[in-house]
């Protein structure tokens, strides 16, 4: 019976070309569906904040060196990657990422949760030589990021794209980019005050290379390093707030 319907169809073609859309159909609204709830499934998270110029300037570093490549920054709910990375990623911490960067290949480990993790040092000397501090590391080496300047003319025009796909950069943030890349980097010069005044006080401020006199690309990848996991705290809340769920087998 089978062999004779597919056979009969097969001489269709309007019959044929029928069913091809129904079968299409049917993996299309599997997938665009969802989109009609995306408002109520995104988690909300009130202290979501945007990125600096210099971590925006660090992400696409990030990118250019194909850092994605080898790793995800995307923990799972599944208990051995909460226990190793910590709590599983929410949708709403990849809100303002153009583009995002989830993902399951773990060449190296997960970095979702990476900041604050270890000292701006740490990571300098990591990216300088990843064998002095991971022995077994087979990551390649990114010294020159240390002695590269950091491009700033057009980290204005970077805010202003970002804005259109729809990050809040106000116009200030726009006009202050530049100053408030130098400003992240140099705790002591008189640029610092307006990155926390404009991205919040508990934005990281630091000579992330080491050397506050000069702002390198080694200064943007590891401030935006620093950031991930740290745009918001809704993680770490929603993880709270399962652990205090009563259980009904109890």
């Amino acid at each position: 019976m089978p062999e004779f319907f597919h056979r009969k169809i097969e001489r269709s073609a309007i019959g044929f070309v029928l069913a091809i859309i129904a079968a299409a159909s049917v993996g299309g609204i599997v997938e665009i569906a969802p989109l009609f709830t995306i408002d109520e499934t995104v988690e909300e998270a009130p202290d979501m904040r945007v990125y600096t110029p210099l971590e925006l300037a660090g992400r696409d570093i990030y990118v250019r060196e194909g850092c994605y490549a080898c790793h995800s920054q995307m923990i799972r709910t599944l208990r051995d990657e909460v226990e190793r990375y910590g709590p599983y990623s929410l949708a709403v911490e990849s809100k303002y990422d153009r583009p995002m960067l989830w993902g399951s290949k773990r060449t190296g480990p997960d970095l979702a949760r990476v900041g604050g993790k270890y000292s701006d040092a740490w990571h300098v000397a990591h990216l300088i030589n990843p064998r002095d501090v991971v022995p077994e590391s087979n990551m390649p080496a990114y010294a020159f990021l240390a002695r590269t300047a950091l491009r700033t003319d057009d980290l204005s025009d970077h805010l202003r794209a970002q804005r259109r796909l729809g990050v809040p950069y106000s116009d200030e943030m726009i006009a202050n980019a530049v100053a408030d890349a130098y400003g992240q980097a140099a705790p002591d010069s008189d640029f610092a005050a307006g990155v926390s005044e404009r991205y919040g006080e508990a934005t990281e401020v630091s000579a992330f290379d080491g050397v506050a006199s000069r702002l390198t690309e080694m200064d943007a990848l590891v401030a935006y390093l620093q950031v991930l996991g740290r745009l918001t705290s809704a993680a770490y809340e929603n993880t709270a707030v399962s652990q205090e769920a009563p259980n009904p087998d109890n």
